[in-house]
């Protein structure tokens, strides 16, 4: 779904456009050598002769010591960095230079993709990687006043160490080289000290990790710990789901994520003409840097006919061109089932309310085969734009109007009647954690007070476009109730004249809760976390 617009969305597919910046760490910290240069979106800033090279010193880590410094004390997005980061290793030395005074060796392919994984992975295992880091220092005000570099590169070989599995001594004279060049010789003796001390436990199998007992807020705290999510979201989840299915999600989360790619029949590309391309790209090897002609590993989804389901290779794709030409889409197979809750039809006229980054829009579009009319909506103009552009490309442009408006107001001052109205609503995207590693660590329990608050002002709006005997779809990238099930019902106390239209028609059994709606469960059904309920007006407005 959101591949289509831009590379950020290869790696993170799912709707996620509501996000928050990370906010700096709540931790008391000293100064620290070197500044984070983060420059405008978009800025290319060229090498400076002044960086001195210093080849002892990993492309890949230092690299990921400096993401990580933009990520979280510049609120960059970790998506938004893999993208520019594609590709171009200049411009990724660039920020090393500017951050650390120096530049190391260039990066190749491999190093690329170590630093996505380690960027990645560092921000998921955040918690537990902190926990550890703190047990193993010999006082705990060492940790809380660590310079946040020097914490980003124990984190880095940590990481490295305890789920990579990389070469134990090789991590730490590579991390102490990169202290030593970046910091000063002291700190890469206490980067040292610490991968030793992470070493011996790791081999004698002794990680200080809290044991899951006492009453349910300790239980929560060192689940939260183990497996790395905020406290408040255990707790939430235990609440709703269980301590054993809240494990089980977590897991799911932790997990490197599948992708989906959706073969774009409004362009005449069919699946079999996609699994044919996938079966004659080449596959790297991470750790080798090897290419094997050997397809790309796909399955096909057992869900939608149109989706091709890849774990590795996604590279590939992207060198292959396929992305680039609108021959498919990057998309969640949740993603496509509230399209197919939507039921697109020729002729008809169809509004998406919250329309960027496009996915969905673009995926009913082709559906529609030409005939009909699709209004996206968004408030950001920019990225409306984009998807203008990505529908000339997939050739869905046709059927496709985008209009930049809050939907607040563009339904106050339209009068336009619509057959279906889809609104993907702004939400928590707590069912996309897998793919956006960052997003947990930008989420409050307060944020949800927020967001259903504008949950039931844009569902009262979308409400106001549907025509009599027609179609209102509200979805979420969300598995929590209260974005879901809980607004609905509420809608519906509000507006009697709509009323639940089963989904059961349109997607598997699995799928369809007790009350008609579409839920996606990660743990259980292996993809995003989604929701969708199909509502239908009523012909006639019902009597009071």
């Amino acid at each position: 779904m959101a591949q289509v617009l831009s590379l950020q969305e290869v790696f993170h597919s799912a709707d996620t456009r509501h996000a928050r910046p990370a906010k700096p760490p709540q931790r008391t910290t000293h100064k620290f050598k070197t500044s984070v240069s983060v420059p405008k979106r978009g800025a290319v800033t060229p090498l400076r002769k002044t960086h001195k090279l210093n080849s002892d010193v990993s492309p890949h880590r230092a690299v990921s010591a400096v993401r990580l410094m933009r990520i979280e004390m510049g609120g960059a997005f970790a998506d938004l960095l893999n993208e520019k980061g594609k590709g171009s290793g200049e411009n990724e030395m660039g920020y090393v230079g500017r951050t650390l005074g120096f530049r190391t060796k260039d990066l190749d392919d491999r190093d690329l993709r170590l630093v996505t994984d380690v960027v990645g992975g560092t921000i998921r295992w955040r918690r537990y990687l902190d926990h550890l880091i703190c047990s193993l220092c010999h006082d705990e005000r060492v940790f809380r006043s660590m310079e946040p570099l020097l914490l980003q590169i124990l984190r880095i070989g940590f990481y490295e160490i305890l789920k990579l599995d990389m070469p134990p001594y090789a991590v730490v004279d590579e991390n102490v080289r990169l202290a030593k060049a970046a910091l000063r010789p002291g700190a890469g003796n206490l980067v040292n000290g610490i991968l030793r001390k992470l070493l011996v436990v790791k081999d004698n199998d002794s990680l200080p990790l809290p044991k899951v007992e006492g009453d349910d807020r300790t239980q929560a705290r060192a689940l939260a710990t183990i497996h790395s999510h905020p406290v408040w979201m255990v707790r939430r989840w235990t609440k709703y789901l269980g301590q054993e299915e809240t494990v089980r999600l977590m897991v799911w989360n932790n997990s490197d994520p599948s992708f989906s790619l959706r073969a774009n029949c409004g362009k005449g590309f069919s699946r079999d003409d996609l699994v044919k391309q996938l079966q004659v790209l080449k596959v790297l090897d991470l750790y080798l840097l090897v290419g094997f002609e050997l397809q790309v590993p796909h399955e096909l989804s057992l869900h939608l006919d149109d989706f091709v389901r890849i774990r590795t290779g996604m590279q590939a794709v992207l060198q292959a061109g396929l992305l680039k030409q609108g021959l498919c889409a990057v998309q969640d197979e949740s993603a496509g089932m509230v399209v197919s809750v939507v039921d697109p039809q020729p002729n008809e006229t169809i509004i998406d309310c919250c329309a960027a980054p496009g996915g969905k829009t673009l995926y009913m579009a082709a559906l529609m085969k030409h005939h009909g009319k699709v209004y996206a909506i968004d408030v950001n103009k920019g990225r409306l734009r984009i998807l203008k552009d990505t529908a000339q490309v997939h050739q869905v442009d046709g059927i496709i109007t985008t209009v930049a408006a809050d939907l607040r107001t563009f339904a106050e001052e339209t009068k336009e009647k619509y057959d279906k109205v889809l609104l993907d609503a702004p939400c928590s995207g707590l069912g996309v954690l897998s793919k956006r590693a960052d997003l947990r660590w930008n989420r409050r329990v307060e944020d949800l007070e927020e967001l259903t608050n504008l949950q039931d002002e844009l569902l009262d709006a979308a409400s106001t476009l549907v025509r009599p005997g027609g179609v209102l779809v509200y979805s979420t990238c969300s598995i929590d109730p209260e974005e879901n099930e809980e607004r609905v019902e509420a809608f519906l106390l509000r507006h009697p004249e709509f009323n639940i239209d089963p989904v059961d028609r349109w997607i598997p059994a699995a799928f369809v809760t007790n009350r008609g709606f579409f839920a996606s469960n990660p743990a259980k059904h292996s993809v995003d976390g989604a929701f969708a309920a199909r509502l239908v007006r009523a012909s006639v407005k019902p009597t009071s």
